[in-house]
């Protein structure tokens, strides 16, 4: 005997009907990021545009470096269009959480904090934190910047560690790196925090004021951030950087952009 809903009690009735639209709802609930992506056939991409090599303004007046170059490769390996938008240290990860980007890759380091609210993939870039200054400003400690005025970009990893393990030292916040590497040259600030290849770039340039190393924040290669929860999206970008690990590609890229081949334990 086949059943309907006219043999249904008056209650049973009411909530197959109530039931009814998530039923039909339930096959598009599982609907992920990489779904997302391929859907649209577009990777949106948060990357640096004033932290070179990782990103910058190349003379053609298109973006260009280290993670550029990376976030080109991982819109590859998923047969997608590449969209890059320029972020800041600042709203990086905001730019994530709102889903204005699917991902970022901007010389992202990983901290406890950034876990809570962010996911990461494995390591891409090989990437420290230091400070750096001229060979007469004495310092080899964070006890030594006591007096000493150190410039950092606001919301980086180095002048968010610099401020826990110096709290007598003058920290000049700037909001963007090329501000803060203009407060160093300029003599604004004393001494520069920041990574070991913002330090590579400057010198690359033989100014007056040389940043030589002095100590070392912390060591912290980079990441690719991605939002919470998204197994099938961090599985493909890691299958993607793993492949590039194997087959030569990011040590390539780590030859044209620092002038030196990736760490064989990045």
């Amino acid at each position: 005997m086949t059943c309907t809903t006219a043999h249904l009690p008056r209650r049973a009735w009411l909530a197959t009907l109530l039931l009814a639209p998530l039923l039909l709802a339930a096959p598009f609930a599982h609907a992920d990021a990489l779904d997302n992506i391929a859907k649209a056939g577009v990777l949106k991409v948060a990357v640096p545009e004033d932290y070179p090599p990782f990103g910058s303004v190349g003379p053609d007046l298109k973006p260009q470096g280290y993670d550029i170059d990376t976030a080109a490769l991982l819109a590859k390996s998923m047969n997608v269009k590449l969209e890059l938008v320029p972020v800041n240290s600042a709203n990086r990860i905001p730019y994530l959480q709102t889903n204005k980007v699917d991902l970022v890759i901007s010389s992202l380091g990983k901290t406890a904090e950034r876990e809570k609210v962010i996911d990461f993939s494995s390591a891409y870039a090989p990437y420290y934190q230091g400070v750096f200054g001229p060979a007469d400003v004495k310092v080899s400690s964070p006890a030594d910047l006591t007096g000493k005025t150190v410039g950092a970009t606001r919301g980086a990893l180095e002048e968010i560690a610099l401020t826990q393990m110096a709290p007598n030292a003058t920290i000049k916040r700037f909001e963007d790196n090329n501000a803060t590497i203009a407060a160093f040259l300029s003599g604004q600030v004393q001494l520069i925090a920041a990574g070991n290849i913002v330090a590579a770039a400057i010198l690359a340039k033989n100014p007056p004021r040389r940043p030589e190393p002095k100590f070392v924040i912390k060591n912290s290669p980079c990441f690719v951030g991605l939002n919470k929860n998204e197994p099938r999206l961090q599985q493909k970008v890691d299958a993607a950087i793993a492949q590039a690990k194997h087959d030569g590609t990011l040590n390539a890229m780590s030859k044209k952009w620092f002038g030196t081949g990736l760490p064989a334990d990045l």
